[in-house]
């Protein structure tokens, strides 16, 4: 019986031993957060408002520097395109007509032997409807003048000449020089006597 009480006091002392170390386990835990609470709280009390104001404002000088050197990079690379196209825009066209230009060397080769007059002329016509379909994909278009109401925006009126007729008045008469437009707008006037 003695034995037994023994052991029931050792087992008592050892689950008290055993609690206290779980205690003493959670106190110190609980002792380890409350110090990084405070180390923490340490640290953001430490932390000078001018100083982090300071940082701030280096940060943002940095970035507002990459932006400036990144917007002076775009600049310049649209400028360089604009020169580009400036110089190289009309290449597309130049090539087109190029062919018109072969086939005018060849007829002027042509007219020196030619004895029949007609099919040089007709070569000539033909030079010609190749080039004006050239300009046509290019988006040129002659502006029409024949039976024609006189508009200013169209027309250039370089003289007047009295109408035959009631229904010529303030009509084109005749047209001395065509006029074209690149997509609707007019890039020359059609210089035209005008009905009064």
């Amino acid at each position: 019986m003695e034995e037994e009480m023994i052991n029931n006091e050792e087992q008592i002392k050892q689950e008290a031993t055993d609690n206290t170390e779980e205690t003493n386990q959670q106190q110190t835990e609980n002792g380890a957060e409350s110090t990084e609470k405070a180390e923490k709280a340490e640290t953001t009390i430490e932390v000078d408002p001018l100083e982090a104001a300071q940082a701030e404002i280096a940060e943002l000088k940095k970035q507002m520097l990459y932006k400036i050197a990144e917007f002076d990079n775009y600049r310049k690379r649209v400028i360089k395109e604009k020169a580009d196209l400036i110089m190289n825009g009309g290449e597309k066209v130049l090539t087109a007509i190029l062919p018109v230009m072969d086939d005018m060397e060849r007829a002027l080769e042509q007219m020196q032997k030619a004895e029949n007059v007609q099919a040089v002329v007709e070569g000539v016509q033909l030079i010609q409807k190749k080039f004006m379909g050239i300009l046509e994909k290019q988006g040129v278009k002659p502006i029409e003048t024949k039976d024609a109401d006189f508009d200013v925006e169209l027309h250039e009126a370089i003289a007047q000449f009295p109408a035959p007729s009631e229904d010529l008045k303030n009509k084109v008469v005749d047209c001395t020089l065509k006029g074209y437009k690149l997509n609707e707008k007019v890039i020359r006037h059609a210089q035209v006597v005008v009905g009064i």
